[in-house]
C-alpha cells in the first residue's frame, strides 16, 4: 500500500511547534509514499493577527527538504485555508498568486464562533451546533461549486467534513452525525458537483473517538453516490502522530467501497490505489 498523509502541520501554524524536516524523517520511517505540509491560512480577525503563515518560509523549507530527501520520499506544499466568506476578497487572490501542490478547504468556524475555542461553547448543546456546522459546511461547498461554474478552482480537498463531531465529544461528552443523513447527503453531492475531494482524517483517533472524520457510514454513502477517490490526512501537529491510523483508515476506506486515494500533485489529481 503506497500511503500518502496529505494534512500536517509544522512551526509555520500557530499551533504546532515541529521542524519541517522531523515530519519528513517521521513519514519515511513509517513506509509512506508522501507527504503535504499544509499549513494554517487562518483569516478570521480574531485569529489574523496570530496567523503565522509564511509561504516563502514554508515553499524554501519544502524545496531544501525535496533536495535532501525526494529520493525516499515525495514531498508537497499545501495550505489549509479556513472557510472565511467574508474574508474571499483576499483569500482567492493569495492561492491565485502562489504555486500550491494541495489547497484544503476547512471549517472551523461556524455562526461567527470558533469550534476550538471553550468560551464560546457557553449556551451550544450537541444538536444546536451540529446543525449549525453542517449548515456551514454545506455553504462552503455550495461556494465552491459556484465557483467551479465560472470556471475556476481555488480548492482541491474539503478538510474533515463533521469535525464537529470532536468538538462535541470533548466539550459536551457524546455525538450525533447520524441524524444529519439528509445534510450529509447534500454535502457529499455538492462535493462531487463541484470536484472538491473530501478528506478523511484521522485526528479523532488519537483524541478519544471511535471513527474518523468522516465516519464509515459517509464514506459508503460517498461511494454509492459516485466518489472513487478521498485524501488520507492525519492533520499531525507533531511528528509522532504521522500517519496515526492510517491502517485502520485505509481498511475502513476499502470495506466502503473507496479503493484509492486522492492524491495532489501540482493541483492535478492523481489516484493512488489502496
Amino acid at each position: 500500500m503506497a500511503l500518502y498523509d496529505q494534512h500536517m502541520h509544522t512551526w509555520f501554524s500557530t499551533d504546532s511547534q515541529t521542524d519541517p524536516a522531523d515530519n519528513v524523517r517521521q513519514a519515511i520511517d513509517l513506509g509512506l509514499a508522501g507527504i503535504t505540509f499544509t499549513d494554517h491560512l487562518d483569516t478570521h480577525p480574531i485569529e489574523w493577527p496570530e496567523c503565522r503563515y509564511n509561504y516563502e518560509g514554508l515553499a524554501k523549507a519544502v524545496s531544501d527538504l525535496r533536495q535532501r530527501f525526494g529520493d525516499r520520499i515525495s514531498i508537497g506544499l499545501g495550505i489549509e485555508v479556513c472557510y472565511q466568506p467574508e474574508q474571499m476578497d483576499r483569500i482567492l487572490p493569495f492561492l491565485d498568486e502562489h504555486a500550491f501542490d494541495l489547497v484544503i478547504l476547512s471549517v472551523h468556524w461556524t455562526q461567527n464562533r470558533a469550534l476550538h475555542l471553550p468560551e464560546h461553547w457557553t449556551d451550544w448543546d450537541i444538536a444546536t451546533i451540529t446543525q449549525a456546522y453542517l449548515g456551514t459546511v454545506l455553504e462552503a461547498v455550495h461556494f465552491v461549486r459556484d465557483l467551479a461554474g465560472q470556471g475556476r478552482r481555488p480548492f482541491d480537498v474539503l478538510g474533515h467534513l463533521d469535525m464537529v463531531k470532536r468538538y462535541t465529544q470533548r466539550y459536551r461528552g457524546g455525538y450525533d452525525i447520524t441524524g444529519y443523513a439528509d445534510r450529509i447527503d447534500e454535502i457529499l453531492r455538492t462535493c462531487l458537483d463541484a470536484g472538491l475531494v473530501p478528506e478523511v482524517n484521522t485526528s479523532t483517533l488519537r483524541q478519544g473517538l471511535t471513527e474518523t472524520m468522516p465516519a464509515g457510514w459517509i464514506v459508503r454513502r460517498y461511494a454509492e453516490l459516485g466518489g472513487e477517490a478521498m485524501s488520507l490526512g492525519s492533520d499531525a501537529h507533531s511528528p509522532e502522530h504521522i500517519a496515526a491510523g492510517f491502517e485502520t483508515a485505509a481498511s475502513m476506506l476499502k470495506e466502503n467501497g473507496i479503493k484509492q486515494l486522492a492524491v495532489f500533485e501540482q493541483r492535478v489529481c492523481k489516484p493512488c490505489g489502496l
